[in-house]
């Protein structure tokens, strides 16, 4: 793990082509600048706190405090062991609502027990020495996914917490085994409504049916982004197989199909019904094929683009692009997709309504840390 300052550096800046594989509009230039504030090792998640320094997760286990400003870097103690083979990582990071006063931080990781793998979802109590020193007192697991299988894959861990402060949304992926999507015993392929304690929440609406009481919404594949827009609807992104990327709404109850409908395929070639009408399932809002390798969701609030209010951000792995998806009401329609010339595994907004991009250091991409601000 390096731990050093980073100064601003201006990132040279790629025109896209008049067109794309994925019918969305690309522009011949980007109306954003782009500039370098950090570099990290395989960075999987960032998130804000409220004096403006950020918690960066790795995915092979560090979590740590990053001054924007200077680019100081300070390792957080106290974190626990993290699987981090395969799509293993240590994951999302949030703090609480009412973080100025409970210090509190939620994070999600995955881990290896006694049957298997599986994610789960920690918190800590945010603490800085005199000396400067950072750490997470009283680190404790609130919940694991049921169950916990073999393989490396499909994890998930996205957070969310509702508007209303109350209520944290988890998503657990289905771990490349298909069918649990659809098992109501299980919590994989799943949206979950949790309490802040890491309980089931009451009134989920399909614990009266037999399902897991944690379940909100059922049959997705890789959940990697989740964020409320400013009306309080959720919304959600995943990876679809072979083909068939989604954006979800997510509605509680619904079935979102995987694995017994999507608009992609299985990597071995056997077929999946695409979605229809009629079909019992909820079909995705938006879907790529080509792909785009989804990563970091995020919904844009800020003024600093004014422009692009009301819209998704999306990462793009395969695809080293960042996606614009303009929102209306409970529609959805692409709008821009912009070359990165790197993997994007997370977006964020920032305090001034700045853009900020996580390369995820994979295949060529180095890790950095991006800030988009508005061209000159």
């Amino acid at each position: 793990m390096r731990h050093f300052a980073l100064t601003a550096l201006p990132l040279v800046l790629i025109a896209c082509s008049a067109d794309n594989a994925t019918g969305q509009n690309a522009a011949t230039e980007k109306p954003f600048k782009t500039s370098v504030i950090g570099d990290f090792d395989s960075p999987w998640a960032m998130t804000f706190l409220p004096d403006g320094r950020m918690l960066i997760t790795e995915k092979a286990g560090d979590m740590i405090l990053f001054d924007p400003k200077n680019g100081t870097k300070i390792p957080v103690a106290g974190m626990p062991k993290v699987d981090s083979a395969g799509q293993g990582a240590l994951m999302d990071v949030m703090p609480a609502p009412g973080f100025a006063q409970n210090r509190t931080v939620y994070f999600s990781f995955s881990e290896a027990g006694p049957s298997g793998k599986g994610v789960a979802l920690a918190t800590g109590v945010f603490h800085q020495a005199s000396d400067g020193t950072t750490r997470l007192d009283g680190v404790k697991v609130i919940f694991r996914a049921s169950q916990y299988v073999d393989g490396n894959g499909h994890y998930s861990g996205r957070i969310a917490f509702s508007p209303d402060g109350k209520y944290l949304f988890f998503t657990n992926g289905e771990r490349q085994k298909f069918d649990p999507a659809q098992d109501p015993k299980s919590t994989l392929g799943k949206v979950l409504r949790l309490n802040l304690d890491g309980t089931a929440a009451a009134g989920n609406p399909l614990a009266a049916k037999g399902f897991h009481p944690a379940v909100w919404s059922y049959g997705h594949r890789n959940l990697l982004g989740i964020a409320f827009d400013k009306d309080g609807r959720l919304w959600e992104q995943e990876m679809g197989p072979k083909g068939g990327d989604e954006v979800n709404l997510i509605k509680p109850g619904l079935n979102y199909g995987y694995p017994l409908a999507s608009n992609g395929d299985h990597y071995d070639g056997r077929d999946i019904p695409d979605h229809r009408a009629g079909d019992g399932f909820e079909a995705p809002k938006l879907w790529w094929n080509p792909v785009i390798s989804p990563g970091g969701l995020v919904y844009y609030s800020g003024d600093l683009f004014p422009q692009w209010k009301d819209s998704l951000f999306i990462g793009g792995l395969s695809s080293q692009s960042l996606v614009r998806v303009k929102l209306d009401g409970e529609n959805a329609a692409k709008a821009d997709q912009w070359d990165m010339g790197a993997r994007i595994r997370e977006v964020e907004q920032g305090p001034d309504g700045a853009l900020w991009l996580l390369e995820d250091g994979k295949d060529g991409s180095q890790g950095r840390l991006l800030k988009l601000t508005p061209a000159a």
